[in-house]
């Protein structure tokens, strides 16, 4: 089993690169600060992300006193771009299968992951292995794309009666690959209702300490108003959760 690797594509790795949160960084996430809300302190704790992107929760964790930070990814060209913007020998970047790791026993105190578990098909086993890798009472912050989010389309929307977007729900219970249309065509997202998404955790020996269906506040549209249609539905899910 092979995690999908769409960020190698040349035109989406091109495309993902144009978004604010790209070029920007966490600051340009709208759901940062509730994610960061979740974050315990990690004053010389040993990290692990999941997914690590260009590595910007890496560096962030180390600028907030992580002893050491291990990022993974699938993607080649992100793991290149993360390389380029660090300068820091307590962070190791390594390409990774996340749907075949070894993570070893007790071998982390945080772990994160930011938009990535979204992409894989043997969640079970990615949980059961991080459980184990987690030190007893260390903390799992992580999010994905809300399963009313991932059970829609875009071929999907339509038009209210106020010329708004709704996002009809597309087989909500029937969970697996969907295939989207996302900076480029097909692209392939594990859909899991969210009772799934908690009951994963659960199986793998977590207990569930926070859950967020994360959308714009008031505060938030009133200064990004273009995040104004986003509040109709959830578009993240925000978790956090103890070993």
């Amino acid at each position: 089993m092979t995690t999908q690797n769409i960020y190698d594509d040349p035109g989406f790795f091109e495309n993902y690169s144009r978004l604010p949160r790209s070029q920007d960084g966490l600051s340009a996430a709208p759901e940062w600060p509730s994610l960061r809300a979740l974050v315990p302190d990690l004053s010389g704790r040993r990290i692990i992300d999941l997914g690590c992107g260009y590595g910007w929760f890496c560096r962030w964790a180390r600028e907030h006193g992580a002893q050491c930070v291990l990022g993974l990814d699938v993607s080649e060209r992100m793991l290149a771009r993360a390389a380029e913007m660090t300068s820091d020998p307590g962070i190791t970047y390594r390409r990774a299968d996340l749907e075949q790791l070894d993570l070893g026993t007790e071998t982390f105190d945080f772990a994160y992951s930011s938009l990535a578990l979204h992409y894989i098909k043997n969640l079970p086993g990615l949980l059961t292995e991080l459980h184990r890798a987690l030190t007893p009472g260390s903390k799992f912050v992580f999010s994905v794309e809300h399963p009313i989010f991932t059970a829609p389309t875009k071929a999907s929307w339509s038009l209210g009666p106020d010329g708004r977007k709704t996002w009809p729900l597309d087989s909500y219970q029937k969970e697996g690959p969907r295939r989207t249309n996302w900076l480029t065509d097909g692209v392939i997202k594990q859909h899991r209702t969210l009772g799934t998404n908690l009951n994963l955790l659960i199986r793998a020996g977590f207990t569930i300490t926070h859950v967020e269906e994360w959308a714009p506040s008031d505060a938030q549209t009133a200064a990004h108003p273009e995040w104004a249609e986003e509040r109709e539905r959830p578009m993240f899910l925000l978790i956090a959760a103890q070993r």
